[in-house]
């Protein structure tokens, strides 16, 4: 397949592939869920399963122009639709599932729950965002921004491989991926995860990860700028063309986000480590990121089984 580089080729690539992805929507009560849901349904690539609200859903005419590929489930409230939702995951019902108007806290019990949940044991729930900024010519993945406050060194090499199959699924055959850190330098003494850098950069070369490029630490700047590097004087076999970032913990990720998305760049974001990709928009997010995210869940469908 192409490279995907921008979300224009992600939905152009969804329609040319033809294929339908079930994603429940849990307690879509509100406009913006269901808006993103219509777009969604127009270009053809999800059929939507509402998870309670069937008649707010019902009375939105815009919506229900896509009746062929809309179906309800019936649940009591926002709590019993997240757990039907999950229910319907563990039956092979659903292939991505997506947060409505329902409390974080709440969805996030549901899928996590030991018993039933659909995250499997030993695998790390973490935050997968792509990115595309005017001045970088392709689309930019970086982890984790919401989740993970600092991440271990065995939560990062998940972070890692997530992020490798997520590249590999829009077509990039040797992703290219950034350790981020404040320079490029190992500091064992006030630094220690950047130590484990290293353990995760010879990962990469036995091919732990599949066919991908691992460097670190790399700043942000000498991670996507081939002119830092130059002036730097560092060589990296990035080349200052990361596909990935995977930041040091949650302060760096959240920072860079929100100042790119103040900054007008367009996003898609979603968890990943579940059976099932998870679309957890922030009542902050605009309906088109909402709608991306829902494109970027339907890519990485396939590499979550």
């Amino acid at each position: 397949m192409e490279t995907i580089k921008s979300f224009e080729d992600m939905l152009a690539h969804l329609a040319k592939q033809g294929e339908r992805k079930r994603v429940a929507i849990v307690w879509a009560a509100d406009h913006n869920s269901q808006v993103s849901v219509q777009h969604a349904l127009e270009a053809g690539f999800i059929d939507a399963i509402f998870v309670g609200c069937q008649q707010a859903v019902e009375q939105n005419a815009d919506i229900m122009q896509y009746s062929d590929h809309i179906f309800f489930e019936d649940a009591e409230g926002a709590d019993a639709a997240a757990c039907r939702a999950v229910e319907m995951v563990h039956e092979g019902k659903v292939d991505v599932l997506m947060k409505g108007l329902i409390n974080t806290d709440n969805l996030l019990h549901v899928v996590l729950n030991k018993e039933k949940g659909i995250l499997p044991r030993g695998r790390v729930l973490t935050h997968i965002t792509a990115a595309k900024m005017a001045e970088y010519d392709k689309l930019l993945f970086f982890t984790d921004p919401a989740v993970i406050p600092y991440p271990t060194h065995e939560q990062r090499i998940e972070q890692v491989r997530y992020v490798s199959n997520l590249c590999h699924a829009m077509g990039i055959d040797e992703p290219r991926i950034a350790l981020n850190h404040c320079t490029e330098k190992v500091n064992e003494k006030y630094f220690p995860f950047t130590v484990g850098y290293l353990e995760i950069k010879e990962m990469a070369k036995n091919g732990e990860f599949g066919r991908c490029i691992v460097d670190g630490p790399l700043d942000l700047k000498t991670s996507i700028s081939p002119e830092s590097l130059r002036i730097k004087g560092i060589e990296s076999p990035l080349e200052g063309k990361a596909d990935a970032i995977v930041f040091p913990d949650i302060e760096a990720g959240n920072a860079f986000y929100k100042a790119i998305t103040f900054f007008h760049s367009d996003t898609a974001g979603m968890l990943v480590g579940p059976i099932v990709p998870v679309v957890l928009p922030s009542r902050a997010d605009s309906k088109r990121c909402k709608f991306n995210s829902l494109a970027l869940a339907a890519m990485m469908s396939n590499e979550t089984k």
